[in-house]
């Protein structure tokens, strides 16, 4: 009787070992189950709008892809991040179970801000079949907040000023910027923050005058930064007197600091998209003189992500949208500055030989900057909470001057 019940248990498991599926089958039949609720259906993508380069890669190439692979129709809805968090807040205060947003793209404060409130659907990353081709371990905090796989990393990007090689010299610290702007009254300024690329260049600024981005790095110190923002707030209202319309206005986006630099009104500009330059020369915005450089106290990166919603109304078609921006095509044809500039986040070492030799060779043009001299230079973005105290005191300190 015994033998017989072993005999019935052996055969018991045989059919579950061979039926059930392994864990890894698991994942993939789940994806596939997301590939055949999303067909046909809308996913609006809730994202920065302030640069034509990128809408027109979003608009003329993912897009069309997902409508035609997954007959997906993608939505680009142009938004600023922080109001669209404020209102899935508003959602989530009111029992809002069904929104209107499906896929956002978020990081920095605005995630760290997001998660605190559990207003995202997760972890989802290590669902979607792409992200295996992503290192975890360089994807593990957003400006110093973790994870968790609550959002999907899609692109890098590293801090870069610019300028015309045939017009100036450009300083290499901040110390030779000070001295480059009195000398060249009128010619230089920088977005209002919060705007993005503004508010980089105030990080990049704190880091270099205040002794460096290590010290930062060990979360939030209020103390220490009451001691070291002062000098920044000095060094910035050092500069006024001598920016483009005496420090009176600010460009009120990097968009319109563009524009400006396009027309000559200053002579150096800045971008938070390493090719950025190299993109507008393309375009036939930029003279071919023009050129990017770092400082020499480092130049801060980050990782942009993309983020679905507690309340999205088609998840599963986020999901594939999320994947397909993770896959080796999407991310080879994003990083060629003919279409964006941005760089890949997949760790090339998990490519195929013919993926990693298109991304290998790939041409990313004169004007931008050597992968080895930009990996040279990179630090780390500073903890959100640090971000947010800078925001809010450049106003109180360098815009209304107390």
């Amino acid at each position: 009787m015994n033998n017989l019940r072993l005999t019935f248990a052996l055969i018991g498991f045989c059919f579950l070992a061979v039926f059930l599926p392994s864990s890894r089958g698991s994942a993939e039949d789940s994806f596939a189950e997301k590939l055949r609720q999303s067909e046909g259906t809308t996913v609006k993508w809730f994202m920065w709008g302030g640069s034509p380069t990128i809408n027109n890669w979003v608009d003329g190439f993912v897009a069309p892809r997902v409508k035609q692979r997954y007959n997906i129709t993608l939505q680009r809805v142009p938004a600023d991040a922080a109001v669209f968090v404020n209102k899935l807040l508003t959602e989530k205060q009111v029992g809002k179970a069904t929104g209107s947003m499906d896929l956002l793209w978020i990081n920095g404060e605005n995630f760290k801000n997001a998660r605190e409130n559990d207003l995202l659907y997760g972890p989802v990353a290590g669902q979607l079949p792409n992200f295996t081709l992503v290192d975890p371990a360089t994807v593990t905090f957003d400006f110093g907040y973790p994870v968790e796989e609550y959002e999907i990393p899609y692109g890098r990007a590293q801090f870069v000023f610019e300028y015309d090689s045939a017009a100036t010299t450009p300083p290499r610290s901040f110390a030779e910027l000070a001295e480059w702007v009195q000398a060249n009254p009128g010619r230089f300024t920088y977005p209002k923050p919060p705007d993005f690329t503004g508010s980089a260049f105030i990080r990049q600024a704190f880091y270099a005058l205040t002794g460096g981005h290590e010290q930062y790095m060990n979360g939030l110190d209020e103390t220490l930064y009451q001691e070291k923002a002062p000098k920044l707030w000095a060094y910035l209202n050092s500069l006024k007197p001598y920016l483009w319309q005496q420090g009176r206005t600010y460009p009120k986006d990097i968009g319109a600091l563009d524009t400006l630099f396009e027309r000559g009104e200053v002579l150096l500009n800045m971008s938070y998209h390493q090719a950025s330059a190299q993109s507008r020369i393309i375009q036939g915005r930029y003279r071919h003189t023009v050129r990017t450089f770092v400082m020499d106290k480092g130049s801060i990166f980050n990782t942009h992500f993309t983020a679905i919603p507690f309340n999205a109304p088609n998840k599963a078609g986020a999901m594939v949208v999320a994947n397909f921006l993770l896959s080796p095509e999407a991310q080879l044809h994003k990083n060629n500055p003919e279409n964006w500039g941005d760089f890949t986040v997949l760790d090339l070492s998990r490519l195929d030989e013919k993926e990693r030799t298109a991304f290998a060779t790939l041409n990313l043009g004169e004007a931008t900057l050597e992968l080895a001299e930009l990996a040279a230079a990179a630090v780390p973005e500073i903890p959100s909470g640090y971000l947010e105290w800078l925001e809010r005191d450049w106003e109180r300190f360098v815009l209304r001057g107390r």
